[in-house]
């Protein structure tokens, strides 16, 4: 198979990456608002706004381009786009949102580095902020759910045979759609049960699916991007005659 990749984009690879790390940077913000040991703000905004950035602007771009319906994947922009986008934006949101949090404490004189103080503020603010957010969180989280059931219902999200290791089961479509599909639900359960985790006492086992889903798709979005630099690179070399 032939394919012309000057006029096409795959970028997935970065999109899964920073998918994965959006997510475990929450989780870790949470552990250390819990454990009041956040401090400055300018840096967990930062840490926020790198992947959210990168996620709406190849979120955007795919969603409003379609560049994979030009090898035959339409889908895929639906299926990695729109999410995409959603969650960049939201990360922005939350980057935003500490940044302003950051400036207001400082004007109000309040030591940046006293982490008590300043997680404490914002176990009792944060809830009630990002309540709103939540709701679209939740909405897209239904929308992951229902991706994953076309991905299995379709058998989508089989890689081609000339793409290293992940092209090894192109002749078992079910692994990757199950793999793949499984992935997406357990990150849509997170979402949409995160309204819930806002609630004043939310109940521990709640927080406790959140988490295990969260941390169980982040890493895997991490390292499954990682493994995609080479798999993509191996796929253009064998493809672009």
């Amino acid at each position: 198979m032939i394919i012309d990749w000057s006029v096409t984009q795959v970028y997935n690879t970065i999109m899964a990456v920073a998918t994965g790390v959006g997510l475990l940077l929450i989780l870790r913000f949470g552990k250390h608002l819990m454990n009041e040991k956040v401090g400055q703000l300018e840096g967990w905004a930062i840490g926020f706004a790198i992947p959210g950035f990168i996620l709406t602007l190849t979120g955007a771009h795919m969603t409003l381009t379609w560049p994979l319906s030009k090898m035959g994947f339409a889908f895929d922009d639906i299926i990695f786009g729109e999410p995409s986008l959603a969650f960049g934006v939201m990360l922005l949101a939350a980057a935003v949102l500490l940044w302003r949090k950051a400036n207001l404490y400082m004007k109000q004189d309040i030591n940046m580095k006293n982490t008590k103080v300043v997680s404490g503020l914002l176990k009792e603010e944060l809830p009630i902020l990002l309540k709103p957010l939540s709701y679209f969180a939740a909405a897209m989280g239904l929308g992951l759910i229902s991706i994953s059931f076309a991905g299995v219902g379709y058998q989508l999200f089989v890689a081609p045979p000339e793409e290293p290791i992940s092209g090894w089961f192109h002749e078992y479509p079910m692994v990757e759609a199950v793999f793949m599909s499984g992935l997406i639900a357990i990150t849509g359960i997170g979402a949409t049960l995160f309204p819930f985790m806002l609630k004043d006492n939310p109940n521990p086992n709640v927080v406790k699916t959140i988490t295990l889903c969260w941390k169980v798709a982040g890493i895997i979005f991490v390292l499954f991007g990682a493994m995609n630099y080479f798999t993509h690179i191996g796929l253009i070399v064998n493809t672009m005659g």
